[in-house]
């Protein structure tokens, strides 16, 4: 029998962020590499398109990403410090550069990101062999941040998302670590897509959708969305998902 890992969100993250929804997108046997000129295109025409919809002046005003400046204030996390991803990447477009075209699959989690201004992190789940949890920080966990050598431990009570006691992503959608990174051999993924009010539901189900189709168009595979909320929180994969 292949092994059973179980995926949830914890309690206190619906008790302290009602409303909260996590679109899972799982895919397996995907072909990844150097993006195609075609999705390069979507990456920049989705650039472009932000450029002529959003300002710098009007940026933390704007309430899909208000709210996630709001959810690192409840951590303790300051988001002028920490941003959060979502805005970091639409400063950066706002600023006028572009953002590197590093593999097919981030290019892909990245269009969606910036199409819909919702986080949408994809981590590789090739080695990934315990359950994965977003869940408050006790403290006492580990995180091998991405480009650094240091070994760091999150701040109580700061959201994370953990294989077991190992972080694979701090303050929920700030900083990924090296474990779960996605490389051009990555053979499995899982994309998380996070919507908090005023973002809804439905919202986040049809970035999921566009994300399922960019995924089979550019990388192929076997794919499947489960959306988690407070009434349906976990759900379990096994080896022939993965």
């Amino acid at each position: 029998m292949p092994p059973r890992q179980d995926y949830r969100i914890d309690d206190a993250v619906f008790k302290q962020f009602p409303g909260y929804v996590r679109g899972v997108v799982l895919a397996q046997n995907v072909c990844n590499g150097a993006s195609p000129e075609d999705l390069i295109s979507i990456l920049r025409s989705t650039e472009n398109d932000l450029r002529n919809t959003l300002s710098l002046d009007t940026l933390i005003k704007n309430p899909p990403i208000a709210s996630w400046r709001d959810a690192y204030r409840s951590f303790g996390s300051k988001p002028s410090k920490f941003r959060p991803s979502v805005e970091a990447m639409v400063r950066r477009i706002l600023k006028g550069d572009s953002l590197p075209s590093i593999n097919a699959l981030v290019d892909i989690g990245n269009v969606i990101s910036l199409r819909y201004l919702v986080p949408a992190g994809g981590h590789a789940i090739d080695e990934v062999k315990g359950d994965l949890t977003l869940r408050p920080a006790a403290g006492d966990e580990t995180f091998n941040p991405f480009g650094s050598d240091t070994t760091e431990h999150p701040d109580p009570g700061e959201i994370i998302f953990t294989e077991g006691n190992i972080v694979l992503t701090r303050r929920w959608t700030w900083r990924q670590a090296m474990h779960t990174l996605t490389l051009p051999e990555t053979t499995a993924i899982e994309f998380n897509v996070d919507g908090l009010p005023p973002v809804t539901q439905k919202h986040v189900r049809t970035a999921c959708e566009e994300l399922v189709k960019l995924v089979g168009q550019f990388c192929g595979g076997d794919i499947q969305t489960t959306i988690l909320t407070h009434t349906n929180s976990s759900l379990t994969f096994t080896g022939a998902v993965l």
